[in-house]
């Protein structure tokens, strides 16, 4: 093994599936990682489930999670099992946040904001329902519900399983001193659940149609989906935002001392919306009124900006991430991609930290992405990206380079198959040039990715005859972890995932694991 730069090279999204159905990445041309594959040290690791921190092996994974283990060489309880585990144990309950939230909402309006779905990446439908059950045990008498459609995470057009299911808690509940009603919706990617400030014009349509009751109004949110399912033959996660009306006016807009809670626990796409809550003054959307009320996140989203100022579960403590121990290290690093996964090869790297450990020894690019559908520019900004990264390489000022390509996954998400391959052909294009300048000045490269998506574009079928039916969610399939330009040996035994990444990559640098991380994959 020889001791030289790294460069790090995520492909989101891509993983490994024997099954050539629907699978854009074994369907797609890709010689380079083909090559790679055949001549160079490799594994298949785990980016799922248990592996990344989630429930149980039958959780996705997801770049959120699984930039995290990458980045810190541990595993800690994330988003769904962390919630689980304080509703489970009745500790949220206990926090002084969920005191004040139903404290504040008494004689007002209790209001939840969230994903409504079990995809268990942004949020999960039982959370939900278990904190309204709460909420009537605690004398709160008017709950409105605000629903964002999934679609992604689960099936495309499975947004009337979770509204069924909702709308029967609610009459469950629903008595002469408790009033619940599902009051607004739309889908994910149309209202609210923009991420990186790529395009705030969802959260402002978004608070029009929560807050302020500004929409296309309809008598229920199942009426709302199957008209909007005729009229525009769309995906859940793109439907229009709609606003549920009794006799013309809207029946859950938010007013002053109301309480809110935002039931994500993912915080990527509810940054934004947060902010919105807890900021008077934002000049990044226009609205028509800003109601004073108690606001609480599912989770701190952003521990350093503390962003939402309120939240209920305390997120993990993660310590000891690789980019603190480079730096401890005096090592110089680089990362870069284009906006959509910025966030993911920074804050998410570094243990959910906005800020860096070191201003002269940490370097961070963001390409800014188009704002459009990405089945629209496949390929995105990955030469963008690839030509600021070799610059970087041939500076040779760092040791350390980390991008991520984020085609498998943005692209894979649109459902799209024709477009997807584009995407996966298209980081497979950059990947060659990356590997040529690496030849040229010997740096060693570590490819793999921090879930499956692209590989998986097609619900398995029924039947035989049955009809092709896009998958837009992430899979369970492991991911590849190769290594170029070292003379390395993987190890044979043991279960590898995403937590081992890290004391692979300082051992390549030179440097002794840390002990608390998880043992590295090269002997």
């Amino acid at each position: 093994m020889e001791k030289k730069p790294v460069v790090f090279f995520f492909m989101d999204g891509v993983g490994l599936n024997e099954s050539s159905y629907g699978n854009a990445v074994k369907n797609a041309y890709t010689p380079t990682l083909d090559n790679l594959m055949k001549n160079c040290p490799w594994k298949a690791i785990s980016a799922h489930g248990v592996a990344v921190g989630l429930p149980t092996d039958n959780d996705m994974g997801n770049s959120e999670v699984g930039h995290n283990a990458l980045g810190c060489g541990q595993i800690y309880s994330q988003g769904a099992k962390l919630v689980n585990e304080s509703i489970n144990s009745k500790e949220i309950y206990q926090s002084t946040t969920w005191k004040e939230l139903i404290a504040n909402a008494q004689g007002h309006t209790l209001h939840f904001i969230g994903l409504l779905s079990d995809g268990n990446v942004h949020s999960h439908i039982n959370h939900l329902l278990a904190m309204m059950e709460e909420a009537k045990a605690e004398g709160i008498n008017r709950v409105r519900i605000h629903i964002l459609l999934d679609g992604r995470d689960v099936g495309p057009r499975t947004a009337q399983i979770y509204v069924k299911q909702l709308e029967d808690k609610i009459d469950e509940l629903n008595d002469a001193d408790f009033d619940a009603k599902i009051a607004s919706g739309g889908g994910r990617m149309e209202i609210t659940m923009d991420r990186y400030e790529a395009n705030w014009k969802m959260v402002e349509d978004g608070w029009k149609i929560h807050v302020e009751g500004e929409g296309r109004q309809f008598d229920s949110a199942m009426e709302a989906i199957s008209t909007y399912r005729n009229e525009l033959d769309l995906d859940d996660q793109y439907l229009p935002g709609f606003v549920i009306a009794e006799n013309g006016k809207a029946v859950g807009t938010i007013e002053d001392h109301d309480s809110v809670i935002l039931f994500n626990f993912r915080g990527d796409r509810a940054l934004e919306i947060s902010r919105a809550f807890d900021n008077e003054n934002m000049p990044q959307i226009k609205r028509n009124k800003y109601p004073h009320v108690y606001y609480a996140g599912m989770l701190e989203y952003d521990g350093d900006l503390h962003i939402p100022h309120k939240y209920l579960v305390e997120p993990p403590k993660i310590k000891h991430t690789l980019s603190e121990f480079l730096v401890n290290k005096n090592v110089k690093s680089f990362a870069i991609s284009e906006t959509q996964k910025f966030g993911h090869v920074t804050y998410f790297w570094n243990g959910n930290r906005s800020e860096k450990f070191d201003e002269n020894l940490e370097d961070w690019v963001e390409i800014p992405s188009d704002v459009v559908p990405f089945d629209q520019r496949p390929w995105m900004k990955a030469a963008e990206v690839t030509d600021a990264l070799i610059e970087a390489m041939k500076s040779q000022k760092y040791q350390f380079l980390r991008v991520n390509f984020p085609n498998g996954d943005m692209v894979g998400h649109t459902g799209d198959y024709e477009a997807t391959i584009i995407g996966v052909e298209t980081v497979d294009l950059v990947l060659k040039r990356i590997l040529k300048v690496a030849d040229e000045l010997n740096y060693t490269v570590i490819i793999t990715a921090d879930h499956g998506n692209a590989d998986e574009m097609y619900q398995k079928k029924k039947k035989e005859d049955s009809p092709i039916v896009p998958q837009t969610s992430h899979t369970l399939n492991k991911v590849p972890f190769i290594i170029y330009n070292n003379n390395v040996e993987m190890k044979e035994e043991g279960q590898f995932g995403l937590s081992n990444v890290a004391a692979t990559v300082v051992k390549l640098l030179g440097f002794e694991p840390l002990t608390v991380w998880n043992e590295s994959i090269i002997k």
